[in-house]
C-alpha cells in the first residue's frame, strides 16, 4: 500500500510527505503521525491525486484540527490538508464565498468590514469553514444552516458537485454528505448591516469566550453535544467530574465541557477520561453523553490491553 501511495502521488503539485508528526497540528497537541501527508496547490491538484490513487486508498482531511482527537497510532493512508489554495474568501453582495481552509474568524471578520450581519457567531467558533460545514458548528444561538447556500465538494473520483443547503439534512451538530465528499467552498448569505455594530457584536463574542471557556490552553472546544434540552456541561458538573484527572488529562475547572492537556497527556488519557465522564454522568441522571470532538485514527495496543 505504501509503495502503492508514493507511486500513486509522484505527479501531483502538492506537497507530499510521508510519516507525518500529526501532534503539533492538533490543539490537544496529541497523537500519533500520519501515514502520508498530501497539501494540494489548488482543486485540480486534488482532483489529480485523487484520480490516481488506488480507490482502497484511507483518505481523511483535516482542517484546522481544532475540535479532533488523533489515536495515538497515527493514522493510515493518506491525511489531505486543505489550505492556502483553498482559502479565499469572497465578498459577493450579502453573502460571502469562503474556502473550506478559511478560518471561521477571519469569515466573521471579513462580513463585518463588507457590512454583512449574521455571520458573527462564527467568531466564536474555533475552526475552518470545511469543517463547520460537516459538524454544522455552531455558538451563541446560529450555526451553519442558517446561512449556508450551498457548497461545492469534490467527489472522490475528482469530480465536482454543488449542494444545496437543503440538501445536507442539517440537523443539531450534523450534516449529511456524500460519502467521501470533500467541502471545497461555501456561500454564506446574511443581511445589511452596520459594520461598527457587527464588529461591536464580535468583540462581545470574543470576550464571553475569554470568560468562560479555557480558550488559552489545550483543549479540543466543546467535548460533548448538547442533549436534547439539557447542557453537557451543567450534567458533568452534577455529576462530580469539574477538575477530573487521569494523567495529564483533565476535565477544566473553567468550563467543564471542556478537556485539557496539561502538558503530557496523550491521545488515550482524553479518551480514557472522556469515556469516565459519560459512564458517570449515566449513572447520575441516565443520561446518554455523545461525542462532539471527533476521535480519528489507530489505537494503539496500549489502547487495546
Amino acid at each position: 500500500m505504501t509503495v502503492s501511495i508514493e507511486n500513486s502521488l509522484s505527479g501531483v503539485r502538492g506537497r507530499v510527505s510521508r510519516d507525518v508528526p500529526l501532534a503539533p497540528r492538533t490543539w490537544f497537541r496529541t497523537g500519533g503521525p500520519a501515514d502520508f501527508v498530501f497539501v494540494p496547490e489548488d482543486a485540480d491538484d486534488l482532483a489529480s491525486a485523487l484520480k490516481a490513487l488506488p480507490a482502497t486508498t484511507p483518505i481523511t482531511v483535516l482542517g484546522a484540527c481544532s475540535n479532533v482527537i488523533i489515536r495515538d497510532g497515527g493514522i493510515e493512508g493518506v491525511v489531505i490538508r486543505l489550505t492556502r489554495g483553498f482559502s479565499d474568501i469572497i465578498v459577493d453582495g450579502r453573502s460571502i464565498v469562503a474556502g473550506a481552509a478559511a478560518l471561521d474568524m477571519t469569515v466573521a471578520e471579513h462580513a463585518a468590514t463588507a457590512g454583512i450581519d449574521g455571520l458573527s457567531f462564527l467568531a466564536g467558533i474555533p475552526g475552518s469553514i470545511g469543517g463547520a460545514v460537516v459538524m454544522n458548528a455552531g455558538a451563541y444561538g446560529a450555526d451553519l444552516s442558517t446561512v449556508l447556500e450551498w457548497i461545492d465538494i469534490m467527489m472522490p473520483d475528482g469530480t465536482l458537485r454543488r449542494l444545496a443547503a437543503t440538501e445536507l439534512g442539517f440537523a443539531y451538530r450534523h450534516s449529511i454528505l456524500p460519502t467521501g465528499a470533500i467541502v471545497l467552498r461555501a456561500r454564506l448569505t446574511g443581511r445589511s448591516g452596520d459594520p461598527g455594530e457587527i464588529r461591536a457584536h464580535i468583540a462581545e463574542i470574543k470576550a464571553a469566550r475569554e470568560a468562560a471557556q479555557p480558550i488559552r490552553a489545550r483543549t479540543g472546544g466543546s467535548t460533548f453535544r448538547n442533549p436534547s434540552g439539557e447542557k453537557a456541561w451543567a450534567l458533568i458538573d452534577a455529576a462530580g467530574c469539574r477538575g477530573l484527572r487521569i494523567g495529564d488529562a483533565q476535565i477544566s475547572e473553567k468550563h467543564c465541557n471542556f478537556m485539557l492537556n496539561l502538558g503530557a497527556a496523550r491521545s488515550m488519557d482524553l479518551e480514557q477520561l472522556g469515556e469516565t465522564v459519560r459512564d458517570r454522568v449515566r449513572a447520575q441522571s441516565g443520561i446518554d453523553l455523545h461525542w462532539e470532538i471527533k476521535r480519528l485514527g489507530r489505537q494503539t495496543a496500549e489502547n487495546q490491553a
